[in-house]
């Protein structure tokens, strides 16, 4: 049963930027786009990169070890030379906290 996890406040991540969360042992990307959150797989699906430290392009980010762009709603990859997603969560927010639903 997916429950959502406390994994931020509002206030840690400002818009524009990403953070590496850890929540029941797996990485995630969180980001804040315009007040928006989004949260992936923070491992990228070609060598590892970690998505987290990516530049945000719209609700893309764009993988900083090989350039790889993976979609922040679906965790979809958009490009080359990621062969393939990587998983995305829920968010939500509760008060000040940023939570994420994990399984």
């Amino acid at each position: 049963m997916a429950t959502f996890h406390r994994v931020a406040e509002v206030t840690d991540l400002a818009p524009g930027t990403g953070m590496a969360v850890q929540v029941g042992g797996q990485k995630i990307a969180l980001f804040n786009v315009g007040g928006t959150y989004y949260a992936i797989g923070d491992t990228c699906t070609h060598r590892g990169g970690p998505l987290s430290e990516g530049t945000i392009e719209g609700t893309t980010v764009i993988c900083p070890w090989h350039g790889a762009c993976f979609d922040l709603g679906s965790g979809r990859n958009l490009t080359p030379p990621a062969p393939g997603a990587v998983p995305a969560y829920r968010v939500r927010i509760e008060g000040t906290d940023v939570q994420v639903e994990v399984s």
